[in-house]
């Protein structure tokens, strides 16, 4: 293998690990707290993953989606994540060191529930604005928009469509498939199922029953379209933007 081979196998690996398939990296304001990339903290000293702080206030986002539902749904839900994450890997590294693999498959599938749990709920909290300032799509998204679904509006359609008939739990999501080199609407029932390998989430939009139970009830259709109101275009757009570089 060639010096310049090599090379960029280090350099572009790393790159690409770094800016393609974490939720945090790449980003200037908003994912940015007290002046650090968020992307610094999305592990402790000890390689544990933690819990992203959110990026507004528990009440930012009403009448659209409440406080208690934000603090519940962050503090309790998504820390759940995290924590299962975490007991997997360390499960996992004792199995190794034990050379025990009788429970490798339970451990693959908590790794993987709550790998995927963990990354879509940190891109959603930044998916999200208060709706007085969530705009509308513009420049490069606007124009990808159009090219893979003929319009702003006709992806609006398709996109609350598939995320109010996701069947039993899971998620809505935008994301760029980048061997197609276009953007697709996803179905993510209990997180890791019905996607497709290599695709990077834009938006998504949690319908566990848990994000909006306490003010939409059993009525999921009424919470899809209000959470367009709420949509951060801008964080969908920067993105796409890191995403297609």
């Amino acid at each position: 293998m060639s010096a310049n081979r090599r090379d960029f196998m280090k350099t572009g690996a790393a790159a690409l690990g770094a800016s393609l398939l974490t939720p945090y990296a790449g980003f200037a304001s908003p994912l940015e707290r007290n002046g650090a990339p968020l992307f610094s903290l999305a592990t402790n000293d000890a390689g544990e993953y933690v819990l992203p702080p959110l990026p507004y206030a528990y009440d930012a986002l009403e009448p659209y989606i409440d406080a208690q539902t934000m603090r519940l749904h962050h503090d309790i839900h998504h820390n759940g994540y995290v924590k299962g994450l975490n007991s997997a890997l360390a499960a996992m590294k004792t199995a190794r060191e034990a050379g025990d693999y009788d429970l490798i498959d339970r451990l693959a599938q908590k790794a993987a529930f709550h790998g995927s749990g963990h990354i879509l709920h940190t891109v959603f909290w930044q998916n999200m604005i208060s709706a007085d300032k969530s705009g509308n799509p513009s420049g490069l998204l606007k124009r990808q928009l159009e090219k893979d679904f003929g319009g702003v509006a006709p992806f609006i359609q398709q996109f609350t469509a598939t995320a109010k008939k996701v069947e039993g739990s899971g998620w809505g999501i935008l994301a760029w498939e980048p061997l197609g080199r276009r953007l697709v609407v996803l179905q993510a029932e209990k997180h890791q199922n019905l996607t497709q390998w290599g695709a990077i989430p834009l938006l998504v939009i949690d319908v566990w029953e848990h994000a909006y139970y306490l003010t939409y009830q059993n009525k999921r259709g009424d919470y899809v379209d209000n959470f367009m109101n709420i949509v951060n275009w801008e964080d969908v757009a920067q993105r796409l933007e890191h995403a297609m570089s």
